[in-house]
């Protein structure tokens, strides 16, 4: 708020008083230099909120806020980030996408490409095996089998059993556990990832009729 701003707001005897070389007038100079910082971040709030303006240090909170903060190592808020800053952004720009195809493998997809940044990810149902999942990574994820275990518990749904296996292996297994008590990362360096694009989920063609059915 400006000085003559609050100066309107003081009786017509106080406003009179405040004149240049007064120590009202000195005094409301020092109000006005004191609301200006938090002028200055409500004048700019939504950035806090918006994936790609949000402060670093916000980012982790975001993610939390979107529902997707098993991908963060540790629950600590200060903990340095598992993720580089830009895929974090990533997930919070598509959080509400990922919400709403959660449980299904268009989302599990998703979840994992947006995360590890890496494609090619097969998600399998083996038909000897029902409401079980079996997750494999391609090579160049596989140093991240502890993150990838932890969304595929996150994403799949509750009656379904599953497991990842890297692609190449002859036999699936378990994705290893996190350390206890877990290890904080170190925090990662360079520059973040530009804005991820998330394909749309493949539409399948419209049933044709039944050939028992009358023509």
């Amino acid at each position: 708020m400006r000085r003559a701003a609050i100066e309107r707001l003081l009786p017509a005897a106080y406003q009179r008083a405040s004149v240049p070389g007064s120590v009202l007038f000195a005094l409301l100079e020092v109000m006005e230099a004191l609301h200006a910082p938090d002028e200055a971040v409500l004048a700019d709030v939504d950035a806090l909120f918006a994936a790609y303006r949000a402060p670093d240090g916000f980012v982790g909170y975001l993610t939390r806020w979107v529902a997707m903060d098993h991908v963060l190592a540790s629950p600590r808020p200060d903990a340095p980030p598992a993720l580089p800053v830009g895929r974090l952004r990533d997930l919070v720009a598509h959080g509400a996408h990922l919400a709403r195809w959660r449980g299904t493998p268009y989302g599990m997809r998703t979840a994992l490409e947006l995360s590890t940044g890496v494609t090619g990810f097969v998600l399998d149902e083996p038909v000897d095996r029902p409401f079980h999942l079996v997750v494999r990574v391609p090579p160049a994820a596989a140093g991240s089998l502890a993150l990838i275990g932890r969304i595929v518990a996150a994403e799949k749904p509750a009656a379904v059993t599953a497991e990842v296996v890297l692609l190449g292996d002859a036999e699936p297994a378990d994705p290893p556990a996190d350390p206890e008590p877990p290890v904080d990362p170190p925090p990662p360096t360079g520059p973040a990832v530009g804005r991820a694009s998330v394909p749309p989920p493949r539409t399948l063609p419209p049933p044709g009729p039944s050939a028992e059915e009358p023509s």
